[in-house]
């Protein structure tokens, strides 16, 4: 089975969601979809008067940010992409992390700044998803979570999705966004060993949102998912964008 994560301020357009469930329509292997929010959160959480800071690629949520994604992405953003995956004749089911407990977290600890009510998972019901799979649906999981202490948590959907696929041994993981794959030097580096992920990321060569992308594909690779790609929906299609591997496995 395979795991997509999908990303992107292309999410929010409905010829993005299209083509993606045309795509997925086409994939011969039962699926589980993780979102993001797009741009649709940021404007919300302005709305609702919180300025949207981003520190290594993971939003800092206060209660303001937590409502602008529980409205997003429990609520418009998750039913357009049912909406969308529907029309191709997919039996899609929008749930979250923390309809019948999914996804279990607890406060995420950054090392330099607070970000609120922010999350780290700590376990997946991967039950449940086989669940749904084996009765022939295709879950569209959004990121929030339950935590430990039962508050609701904001989770970066990256890590959801690698964490899913860990737990469900998942044959491929893929992060589909509007980015073609990791780049180097202007260029998108077809693969990249994740040993050499984190000096990357210090010399800023990877940084912004490719930066959660590759910390949760090296995550999933530790967990045993033995493929990992971040591509564009073009990459999804050709098996293009950039192969994580490990010199290790």
């Amino acid at each position: 089975m395979r795991v997509i994560k999908l990303g992107g301020n292309e999410l929010d357009t409905p010829s993005f969601r299209h083509e993606l469930a045309r795509m997925v329509a086409a994939l011969d292997q039962p699926t589980v979809l993780v979102h993001g929010g797009g741009s649709s959160v940021d404007e919300i959480q302005i709305l609702l008067g919180s300025t949207p800071e981003r520190v290594d690629g993971l939003r800092r949520t206060d209660a303001a940010a937590l409502e602008a994604a529980l409205m997003v992405l429990c609520g418009r953003l998750r039913s357009q992409i049912v909406e969308a995956l529907l029309s191709q004749g997919i039996r899609a089911i929008g749930l979250s992390g923390f309809d019948a407990g999914l996804v279990r977290v607890r406060k995420l600890h950054h090392p330099e700044i607070d970000l609120g009510l922010v999350g780290e998972v700590v376990s997946v019901q991967a039950d449940l998803l086989h669940m749904l799979l084996d009765a022939g649906l295709t879950p569209v999981v959004s990121p929030l979570s339950i935590g430990i202490d039962n508050q609701i948590y904001n989770v970066n959907a990256d890590h959801v999705a690698a964490s899913i696929a860990a737990a469900m041994g998942a044959d491929e993981l893929d992060f589909i966004s509007n980015v073609a794959g990791v780049h180097r030097s202007g260029r998108v580096v077809p693969q990249l060993e994740v040993e050499l992920a984190e000096g990357l990321i210090a010399q800023k060569e990877i940084r912004d949102g490719m930066v959660p992308k590759v910390r949760a594909g090296t995550e999933a690779i530790n967990g045993g998912v033995p493929q990992v790609r971040i591509a564009d929906l073009a990459g999804l299609a050709s098996g293009g964008g950039t192969l994580l591997t490990s010199n290790t496995g």
